[in-house]
């Protein structure tokens, strides 16, 4: 039988996985100095000031934290003069600070899971959340040269966190936030996306491949099937949140081989108040019957592993479980089932 790590490789590869790769069992997530300078709020936590200058909050009962945009807590308040509001954070850390992240690098058996490095937010988000999200979308028409100069200044930063990153904790898979759509759409034309993003992407992707990580998997839990041949050529490979407004069997047959896709499993169709384990086996069978075991990873769309209703996570583990041994006669041991966490 595969270890979790193999059959994701042979699933990514259009090889011969033993089983339905199942959600998050082949990544750990893993943490850098910066998420403890920026720490991730937790629900309940509202209206805490990031590193960055960006307010967030997280009410209880969502599946993440967003940016409070209130028009006095807006970072970049004159985008023409973007510089004198957006200072980035130090990413001058002492070694013993990197040492104590390699440790927990080094606590992952790399034969059973990938050690991901976890980087939140994105570039788009980034220029959102410090400048709110209707104001940047019309900066990105309206002051193109100032949102180029904005992601550029974002794009050395994300570099020289990539160089810390690699030079220390040798991770062997990026796990990389950034939302790129809503339910039903992009939040960018096609030709405006690759205007801003593609070659920052390229090369901050191309940064961590070209310094020993293997894999990058995007997450952006959104429709972007527009946006798939740009990731590919970023060198994205899986695409993390994809929704089922995605059509992701046709994604598959289009791009299976050049790009996997991870999600189908929307948090509104299981991860409700109410929910119920034949409800999450339902969803479960009917996405990996559409999709197949190659190419396509069962999971949560969203960021990461868990849910907003205690238990549905596991619920659906279980079912792609149940699943995997009627149709592979496969059994994924308890013993090398992962954390169901961020390890921090």
């Amino acid at each position: 039988m595969l270890t979790a790590k193999q059959n994701m490789i042979e699933c990514m590869k259009g090889g011969n996985p033993d089983r339905f790769v199942n959600q998050y069992e082949a990544i750990q997530l893993l943490f850098h100095p910066f998420m403890f300078a920026n720490p991730l709020l937790q629900p309940g936590m509202e209206d805490v000031k990031n590193a960055w200058g960006v307010t967030n909050t997280f009410p209880k009962g969502v599946p993440g934290s967003f940016p409070v945009h209130t028009p006095d807590k807006i970072v970049v308040q004159d985008i023409e003069n973007w510089k004198d509001y957006v200072h980035a954070p130090s990413l001058d850390f002492s070694q013993e600070m990197w040492d104590q992240c390699k440790a927990m690098y080094d606590a992952v058996d790399g034969e059973k899971a990938f050690k991901a490095a976890f980087v939140a937010p994105g570039l788009f988000e980034q220029t959102h959340h410090l400048c709110e999200m209707v104001n940047a979308l019309t900066y990105y028409i309206e002051y193109e040269d100032e949102m180029h100069e904005l992601i550029k200044y974002l794009t050395e930063w994300e570099l020289k966190l990539a160089e810390g990153i690699c030079s220390n904790l040798h991770p062997d898979m990026l796990f990389h936030h950034d939302d790129w759509g809503g339910h039903d759409s992009t939040f960018m034309s096609v030709n405006m996306f690759n205007e801003f993003l593609l070659e920052p992407y390229k090369e901050i992707y191309g940064y961590y491949k070209s310094h020993g990580v293997d894999y990058v998997v995007h997450h952006s839990d959104s429709y972007a099937a527009t946006l798939v041949p740009s990731m590919i050529e970023m060198g994205i490979d899986v695409y993390q949140g994809c929704m089922e407004t995605n059509h992701v069997p046709e994604l598959i047959k289009k791009y299976g081989g050049k790009i996997s896709f991870m999600g189908s499993i929307e948090n509104a169709a299981v991860d409700f108040e109410g929910w119920t384990d034949e409800n999450c086996e339902k969803v479960v069978r009917r996405v990996c019957e559409e999709s197949g075991s190659k190419y396509f990873i069962p999971c949560i769309a969203q960021g990461g592993p868990g849910s907003v209703y205690p238990g549905v996570y596991l619920s659906l583990s279980n079912a792609i479980d149940k699943l995997n041994r009627e149709k592979f006669g496969t059994e994924n041991p308890e013993s090398a089932r992962l954390p169901l966490q961020i390890m921090f």
